[in-house]
């Protein structure tokens, strides 16, 4: 019988050369497929285990900076609401003081009006006051002046006080109950300036 060594080695003469030569057998040659297809298999799982290594220490990475970050936000969110109830007492506080101030205004407004009409009829002569009434927005006056010239004196005296800017005669009238003298009984409607009605 003839045999032809097809690997081109030649024959071990124990076991132990026998064993590896079917070792190199059942791998293959160097230029084989199958040592191809190893080698690329275990390079693959070799860059996937790095792969997988990297992702894993990432994971711990953003792991630990979430835990950070999230510290840093209850830190936070306590400073926001510290500031935030610190924020509603001064806006209370505010409210309080602009209240105040403006009852203050409200107290003050009656008595500029008085010392304002009381100051005008007092400077213009032949005039007196009967009524006066605060409408809010507009003033009536209600008086007497013994000519017409008067009447117009003193309309003339309330304009120029700037506490009014429009004044309007509703009604005069010559009262004939005074005999010996002329008499004259008005009515004027005097709206308030901006600056008045604050």
């Amino acid at each position: 019988m003839i045999r032809i060594n097809l690997l081109g080695q030649s024959r071990p003469k124990n076991k132990r050369a026998a064993a590896s030569a079917a070792a190199v057998m059942e791998i293959g040659e160097v230029g084989s497929p199958k040592l191809k297809i190893i080698l690329v298999l275990v390079a693959a799982a070799a860059l996937n285990m790095m792969y997988w290594y990297r992702l894993d220490k990432e994971k711990q990475s953003i792991a630990t900076k979430m835990q950070v970050a999230e510290q840093k936000n209850r830190e936070l969110a306590d400073v926001k609401a510290r500031y935030l109830e610190r924020q509603r007492q001064a806006d209370s506080y505010k409210r309080r003081v602009d209240v105040i101030d403006q009852l203050r205004a409200g107290q003050s407004g009656p008595v500029n009006l008085l010392n304002t009409i009381g100051d005008t009829i007092n400077g213009t002569e032949t005039v007196w006051l009967n009524t006066m009434k605060d409408q809010g927005g507009s003033v009536d006056i209600e008086g007497m002046a013994l000519s017409a010239d008067a009447v117009a004196s003193l309309i003339q005296n309330l304009q120029k006080t700037g506490y009014f800017k429009n004044i309007e005669i509703k009604e005069t009238f010559q009262d004939d109950t005074f005999k010996e003298m002329q008499a004259f009984q008005f009515t004027l409607t005097c709206e308030k300036a901006e600056k008045a009605k604050s």
